[in-house]
Order: C-alpha cells, then structure tokens, then sequence
C-alpha cells in the first residue's frame, strides 16, 4: 500500500505510525510544508495522512502553504482516498468538508479519557477500540463535525473529538502517535510549553508517564489496521 502524509512542523511526525506502517510493508512518502515541499499527484498514493501542527487552519499569511494544501485535501476526499486527520489534520479535514475550526473552551494537554458515541461505537475506526480510552491531547482549537459526517468521540473537555465522513475520511482531535522520545522534542520548543488549567498536564507528566504511552500505542494499533482494511 502507498501511504502519503503531510507533516506541517519539524517536530510533530508520524512517529509510531510511520513505523506500524513501514512495519507492515507499506510504502510510505510525505510532503513537508515548512519545507515548501511539492505536492505529490493523487494518483501517487492510497491513504493520506494529515499530521497536526500549532498553526489555525486560516492563518495563510504566516503560513500561505495552507491554501493550496486544502485545495489537495479537497482533491483527494473527491478522488475517494482513504485519510486519516491527526488534530490540525482533523481541523483542516473538517474545514474541507464545510465544518468550522474554532477555539475550544479549554485547552488540553496530556491524557485525558476519549468516550466512543453511539455512532463511534459502530464506527469502523474504532473496531476493537473500549468504548472509553486514554488518549494524548495537545490542542487550543476544536473542529465542528461537517455536514455528512458522524459524530463518533468525545471528551469532558472537547466535545468533538473525532468524526467519520463516508466510512473512509477520519477526523481526530487527539493523538496516539507519539513516545515520551517524542514528547521530549515537542516540549523543547518554547511555544509548546504549558499552563496551568482543569485539562493541562506538566510537560515532566507527560513524558513520564508510561501507562499512557503504553494505551495510546495500543490504540494506535486497533485504528491503524481498522483504516488499513477500508483502503481500496
């Protein structure tokens, strides 16, 4: 299988997913935005991936990469692609589809619990999945679910956490991608410190905290082959 993904910041990568999926024979190749990399022809893969990154789905000033990266969002949901949106990826997947992308009334950082709804418990994402999971959230803004999708997790604190659009284009608010490794380069950047608040976690919290790691791996795994299965 051909796996494409878009990566919008040095340090948020596919990380864990990239090595299930090179695990599992799949070719994989990406598109670095902060690079200005050249985006690839639709007819060059099978599932795309979308990671996150700390820019807002409208910032084209600072970020003008972003218009023509919706445009081949746009693309690929029309060419019947399987994708999997991570956080921003998830936000960008929702404004694609004619949903909104706006500030969450919290932040959240750290593992917190994710909770299936009812159309998430018959969800193809989340076969095999426990109807409520730890899960690592690192995010101030929160998507709508689009006109056509199902609304299929949620949070205490975010109640959109993912959505499902013609059983092949996933929209998550959280990850399950990443190490405390990771976490130790994501909180090197100064921007990514944290504050205090109901769902905010220490940065030393996070990356010390191995039962976390250890259930969104798990997870990452169950979605991960559930999404493989869709991929025409």
């Amino acid at each position: 299988m051909r796996v494409h993904y878009l990566q919008h910041v040095s340090y948020e990568t596919p990380a864990n997913m990239e090595k299930w999926l090179k695990k599992r024979g799949h070719k994989v190749t990406k598109t670095l935005l902060y690079k200005k990399n050249v985006f690839p022809s639709v007819n060059d893969f099978d599932w795309l991936i979308i990671m996150g990154g700390p820019m807002n789905v409208y910032e084209y000033d600072k970020y003008p990469w972003l218009a023509e990266e919706k445009q081949f969002i746009k693309k690929s949901i029309r060419s019947g692609k399987t994708i999997l949106g991570v956080c921003l990826g998830g936000q960008l997947l929702s404004d694609c589809l004619g949903g909104r992308v706006t500030r969450n009334k919290y932040i959240e950082t750290g593992f917190f619990p994710v909770e299936l709804t009812g159309a998430g418990k018959k969800s193809v994402l989340f076969s095999g999945v426990k109807n409520k999971f730890t899960a690592m959230h690192l995010h101030g803004d929160t998507f709508s679910i689009p006109p056509g999708a199902k609304h299929t997790a949620k949070s205490s604190g975010c109640k959109n956490q993912a959505f499902e659009y013609k059983g092949r284009v996933f929209g998550i608010q959280f990850h399950f991608e990443y190490s405390s490794g990771h976490m130790k380069e994501f909180f090197k950047d100064p921007g990514n410190s944290t504050a205090p608040g109901r769902y905010v976690q220490s940065a030393d919290t996070i990356i010390k905290s191995g039962s976390g790691y250890r259930e969104i791996k798990a997870v990452m795994e169950t979605v991960l082959s559930n999404i493989e299965r869709t991929v025409k």
